[in-house]
């Protein structure tokens, strides 16, 4: 009995391990409202396992690796950026600065902000990252600081969403 617990869970481990190295291939935004700065600040949170291996394939890098590689960092966090954007409920395009990246464990994230306009009734928002190199990547974005908590799920075939605020 005790041999066969054993093989049951070493099969366990090896097949988290084994399901630990695929690719998530979802992502998750945060657009927080921030009354305290005047600031919408924008936080993006990308699995560094799918970054690395988009890394790759994006920009024909073999060796990824964004632990280590300041360069590698930088390029996904301009490609990161590159895929994302934010307008009013009227068009008005927002003007995002980014404000850095980092790893955290397993996650590359990166980081923009922009001014609150007054009067800012809505958003439409793009979030196309990863989508041209794994048609079901999912982006969720959440938005903070105006009322509830809203979400949007981008899809492949989603362009531009939007979001009205009470």
């Amino acid at each position: 009995m005790k041999a066969k617990t054993l093989s049951v869970v070493l099969m366990v481990f090896l097949w988290v391990g084994s399901s630990a190295a695929h690719q998530l291939k979802s992502a998750v935004t945060t657009i927080l409202f921030n009354d305290r700065t005047g600031n919408i600040e924008v936080m993006h949170r990308f699995n560094l396992h799918d970054a690395e291996h988009a890394v790759g394939e994006l920009f024909n890098k073999r060796q990824a690796d964004i632990h280590t590689d300041e360069k590698t960092r930088a390029l996904f966090a301009v490609y990161v950026l590159d895929k994302f954007s934010l307008a009013t409920a009227n068009g008005t395009p927002l003007e995002l600065t980014s404000v850095g990246y980092q790893v955290d464990g397993r996650d590359f994230w990166v980081y923009q902000e922009a001014k609150i306009p007054a009067d800012i009734n809505g958003l439409e928002v793009k979030h196309s990252a990863l989508q041209e190199l794994w048609p079901d990547q999912q982006n969720l974005v959440n938005i903070e600081g105006k009322g509830e908590i809203k979400s949007l799920q981008f899809n492949s075939d989603d362009d531009e969403l939007s979001v009205r605020f009470d």
